[in-house]
């Protein structure tokens, strides 16, 4: 068994033998392990949030708040308000203008090749 384990086992022999003994109630025991696995946990969880935040500055990502303040960065920089910072919609440009300017060309050279003929 690994270290930690043996750890656990040993640590609750001493508290069953100190709960037969008489030297604790089962309710401190109880106490004592609730409070033990608590620490426990917290120390789990900061070891977790430290590896999750080394794997994820290897990869190269930001936080999001590191994100939304270098947006705010750059809208400023740019002129524009942060909060307006998605792009307006833009009115399609007019294409009929340019439909019957190609047309009138192609009709004129028709008419040219047929007068050629």
């Amino acid at each position: 068994m690994s270290k930690p384990a043996n750890d656990l086992f040993s640590t609750l022999r001493t508290y069953i033998s100190e709960v037969t003994e008489g030297e604790r109630t089962p309710a401190e025991v109880a106490a004592a392990i609730n409070s033990w696995a608590r620490e426990s946990a917290d120390a789990l969880k900061a070891k977790i949030h430290e590896e999750v935040e080394t794997s994820v500055a290897k990869m190269g990502f930001i936080k999001r708040d590191e994100f939304d303040r270098l947006a705010a960065q750059v809208a400023a920089l740019n002129g524009k308000n942060p909060a307006k910072s998605a792009p307006t919609k833009k009115s399609p440009a007019k294409k009929t203008n340019a439909k019957k300017s190609v047309t009138k060309k192609a009709v004129k050279k028709a008419v040219k090749k047929a007068a050629k003929k």
